[in-house]
């Protein structure tokens, strides 16, 4: 593998409490059924356009999901400066990689600007030479637009990519796109599904990620 997209949360970086953590204060902060940690975890990998109304127990019109939305990114802006970490070994992972050649992207279910935000604080602004958020595709993952349209624009090989994700979702959508899938192991919150995807290298660690490329 010679072009690696990534994942951003719980693939790059572990976010699993930020991201619960504001989930829980949105539906709150908006009065509806606070939604438990298990339920915010496993739907984490696709977008909160998607998401949320599946996990409200009223049904919501759509400008009050707009509303729940909105409240969701103040809160998450507000949570993340709790923490957003690295997992161990990714920073040196990512850098032995580039100066093999690989070329680095990201594909997440976050909004552009949140996306570039998270990875300004831990430190990876300028690694990646594009990212892709939900705010880029006609439709969320698993659909593999968000992947497509990476591999057009810079002109990537199918055949030399690969996506790395930690949920089933990331290796539905790479399957879908055609390309090889990687399951990031150290992240996955439900292994069980990740494996069921059959996803064509199982990866424990980060640095796992050396042995593959080529």
């Amino acid at each position: 593998m010679h072009n690696f997209l990534f994942d951003f949360d719980s693939t790059l970086a572990d976010t699993r409490d930020v991201a619960v953590l504001a989930t829980q204060k949105a539906y709150a902060a908006k009065g509806l059924t606070v939604p438990s940690r298990d339920a915010v975890v496993s739907y984490m990998g696709v977008p909160i356009e998607v998401s949320f109304a599946k996990m409200a127990t009223e049904s919501l019109s759509d400008a009050a999901l707009e509303e729940l939305y909105t409240e969701f990114r103040a809160q998450y802006h507000e949570a993340e400066k709790l923490g957003i970490t690295l997992f161990d070994g990714m920073a040196a992972t990512l850098d032995a990689l580039k100066k093999r050649g690989a070329r680095l992207f990201v594909v997440s279910s976050k909004h552009s600007v949140p996306l570039q935000r998270n990875l300004d604080q831990i430190g990876l602004g300028q690694t990646f030479e594009a990212i892709s958020g939900s705010d880029t595709v006609a439709h969320y993952k698993p659909a593999p637009d968000g992947i497509l349209s990476l591999l057009d624009r810079f002109n990537l090989n199918p055949a030399q990519s690969v996506m790395i994700g930690d949920a089933k979702y990331d290796m539905q959508m790479g399957n879908n796109a055609g390309i090889a899938t990687a399951a990031a192991m150290w992240g996955a919150a439900d292994p069980a599904s990740v494996k069921a995807e059959k996803p064509t290298y199982l990866l424990r660690t980060p640095a796992a990620l050396l042995m593959i490329f080529r």
